[in-house]
């Protein structure tokens, strides 16, 4: 078999693919292979089309259980896809050898007692977290030989082994032959998945040499299992190995994919520390370290902070030297990062994270042909954004949509759309200086979202059919009626008339017999739609009448609910008393806020939980419903002799509010607060403190500002009476005498 030639390359290594590169064109075969699943040989050509920009993914996943999926990721600096890119641009056949998707996604084999596990990996080539010195061998055999020969940066060592000399295939059967010894030492710890994928790979060879010269690119964990010799001593043993697996019928497709997807960090077994440096590496042949240097000085300047020509000089400088004195004939991107750590970050942290962040790694974002086939999700979601004149990148965008323009109501709706069917692109954040026509949204598009949106596509086969299936869905699985309130908000966010009048339709009926709780939290966001619905959706129906009756409902039982509480369930009724009263305030429907009013009456009565009886009262002044004497009655019953103090100052909290308005702008209820507390005694003061704290702690730092400048104002009123009275007691004999009066002796003392 002098017909067939194996490259051992390392996954996702620029050097490893400029060496694969060369090589082929000096020798070039008949047929390659390459290592991937054999069922998605129908991807190839797409590989090689003009629209697709790397990093992308071949994704293989279960068909109706989208979730279990497996991708194989390729960068433009990855050996496999630049070797697929030359036979392809060069008319050779080539084809993927590995075992298929659907033997890698098919459950497992059930030992008798044993539940099967789905595979959870997304590379084929990792096993999972590393245990052993087997297992980093196993990982990434040619990153020990690089530590081995004292480089902490492989592609540096590739570099200067491979590269520098110009000897591609010799370097090639070295390694190989470095790995044949590593795998006779490590051989018991060979897993039973790679046996069956190396015999899988056999067999493909096999076939392929049948008809010409052959050409493997594949890890180079497997190369000695490829050779001539293990061919023709595991021919007659490798058709049973792969004979009778256990499938899963699976549907393929190519994803667009990150570089910080391709990130040890991020989890992926085959990952690399710094994919932005190897991307440098791939596309910068020389100067690797001055223009290295230059896009970092470039890319800070860009962010206003300093990076001089002359300091990228000292930093090139003086990362030659670091790799001098550590025995290194080039640079590697440890040398680089302690350069640039010393020359432009100072004594911040701040150049070498943002560095870190954008150029270390890089957020790529790769983007595939329209003619992948996808599902029809995709297809309408990709179409979608054409018409938007939206692109999904993978670095953050912030975007400010106008509600009362076509296109900011189109992809508002988009934006809600994607987050109902579990698919959170865009975020929404606050809007700043916008009224109701305006929202801000945060864009990032991670690589997990496609598999989102095939789980999503058992809804639908266009956006708008999927997002109202899953809010039906939703709706009908609602727990609650506050779930059902909050999701009608959805539906009309997203432009979903039919879906919309759907939960309309469930809240409705579920109202009749929900709780006061669940009424309560209902109303908040049906009034921001009955307020601002016909801005955002344009169109809807009146929920003026729904409000009405849920308000209604809800004052009905609201003092009920409210009797006889103990602390921790009034704070939690506090909380959806505040937001309903916020919704009636907002919506400002005479009819509902009628019958709100008539509940903060029936509140302030005995029974009622005294946090709530506060807050009632507090509601009710605010109104204007109250005047001060009315408030300053109330205050000082709730003050009077005998009351326990912890019940006094649960309605304190309820009283004093969120602003503090109520003591602010009444000084005379401030009068009794303060008095009744100098009033009390050492053990009542004790219980008294902690819950009046926290009801003041409350307050916004201005508001408590000036409640204690009225206390002081308080204090010094009684001063200035007190002094007023001692002074004018002893005027008062001196004034007699001057009018003639004669006082008996013990008057005039």
């Amino acid at each position: 078999m002098s017909d067939l030639t194996i490259y051992p390359i390392r996954h996702h290594g620029p050097g490893s693919a400029r060496s694969v590169a060369r090589a082929l064109e000096a020798n070039p075969p008949a047929t390659l292979l390459i290592e991937g699943p054999v069922d998605a040989d129908g991807l190839l050509p797409f590989l090689n089309d003009p629209a697709l920009t790397p990093p992308v993914a071949v994704m293989a996943h279960v068909q109706g259980q989208p979730e279990r999926s497996v991708f194989y990721p390729l960068a433009e600096f990855s050996p496999e896809f630049v070797a697929i890119r030359w036979a392809l641009a060069r008319g050779v056949p080539v084809a993927f050898m590995d075992l298929p998707a659907s033997v890698t996604l098919a459950p497992p084999a059930k030992s008798e007692g044993e539940e099967g596990e789905t595979p959870a990996e997304t590379d084929p080539d990792a096993e999972g977290t590393l245990t052993s010195h087997a297992d980093a061998v196993r990982a990434d055999p040619l990153a020990l030989l690089a530590r081995a020969a004292g480089y902490s940066d492989f592609e540096r060592w590739w570099d200067a082994l491979v590269e520098s000399r110009g000897e591609g295939e010799a370097v090639f059967a070295a390694i190989a032959e470095v790995m044949a010894a590593v795998r006779e030492d490590e051989d018991g710890h060979t897993s039973e998945r790679d046996l069956i994928r190396e015999a899988q790979m056999r067999q493909t060879i096999r076939a392929a040499l049948g008809r010409d010269s052959v050409a493997v690119v594949c890890g180079a964990w497997h190369a000695h299992a490829l050779t001539p010799e293990v061919l023709a001593r595991e021919a007659k043993a490798d058709p049973a190995r792969v004979k009778n697996l256990p499938r899963a019928k699976v549907a393929l497709t190519i994803t667009p994919w990150t570089h910080g997807r391709l990130t040890q960090a991020s989890g992926y077994g085959a990952g690399v520390t710094s994919p932005g440096w190897y991307a440098h590496l791939y596309g910068t042949p020389m100067q690797v370290s001055e223009r290295w240097l230059t896009r970092s000085a470039r890319l800070l300047r860009e962010r206003g902070l300093d990076a001089s020509s002359a300091q990228v000089i000292d930093a090139v400088r003086l990362a030659e030297a670091l790799a001098t004195l550590r025995g290194r004939s080039l640079a590697g991107l440890d040398e680089l990062t302690d350069a640039t750590r010393a020359v432009f970050a100072w004594d911040s942290d701040t150049p070498l994270r943002l560095l870190s962040e954008e150029l270390f790694v890089g957020e790529a974002l790769g983007s595939v042909p329209s003619g992948v086939p996808a599902v029809p999700l995709e297809q309408d979601l990709a179409g979608t954004l054409a018409r938007l004149r939206l692109k999904r990148e993978a670095v953050t965008r912030e975007v400010t949509l106008d509600l009362r323009e076509d296109a900011g109501l189109g992809r508002s709706q988009l934006f809600h759309r994607l987050n109902l069917l579990g698919v959170p692109w865009a975020r929404e954040a606050a809007s700043r200086g916008a009224g109701t026509f305006k929202e801000a949204w945060t864009l990032r598009w991670e690589p997990e979202f496609s598999v989102r949106l095939v789980e999503a596509s058992r809804y639908g086969n266009t956006l708008v059919r999927a997002a109202n299936a899953a809010a039906i869905s939703r709706a009908r699985r609602a727990p609650d009626l506050g779930a059902l309130s909050a999701l009608l908000e959805v539906t009309r966010l997203c432009g979903l008339p039919g879906a919309a009048d759907f939960t309309l339709a469930r809240l409705d009926a579920r109202a009749a017999d929900a709780d006061t709780a669940a009424l309560l939290l209902s109303l908040p966001p049906l009034a921001r739609l009955a307020r601002y619905g016909d801005v955002r959706a344009r169109e809807g129906d009146d929920l003026r009448p729904v409000f009405r009756t849920l308000v209604a409902r809800a004052a009905a039982g609201l003092p009920n609910a409210a009797h006889g509480l103990g602390e921790e369930a009034a704070a939690t009724l506090h909380g959806q008393i505040v937001g309903a009263d916020a919704a009636v305030r907002l919506l400002d429907d005479p009819e509902a806020s009628g019958e709100w009013v008539a509940a903060l009456h029936a509140l302030d009565a005995e029974g009622t939980a005294p946090l709530l009886r506060g807050d009632a009262v507090n509601r009710l002044r605010d109104r204007g419903i109250l005047d001060a004497e009315q408030v300053q009655s109330r205050l000082a019953a709730a003050l009077a002799p005998g009351a326990p103090p912890p019940d006094v100052a649960a309605w304190l909290g309820g009283f004093i509010g969120e602003d503090g308005g109520t003591l602010r702008h009444d000084p005379a209820a401030l009068a009794l607060l303060d008095a009744w507390v100098t009033e009390l005694d050492p053990d009542a003061f004790g219980e008294v403190l902690p819950p009046l704290r926290r009801a003041l702690s409350r307050l916004e730092p201005h508001a408590r500002k000036r409640l204690g400048e009225e206390l002081r104002g308080l204090e010094r009123a009684e001063q200035a009476a007190q002094v007023n009275g001692d002074l004018g007691a002893a005027v008062v004999p001196v004034v007699l005498r001057l009018l003639g009066v004669t006082l008996p002796i013990g008057d005039a003392q």
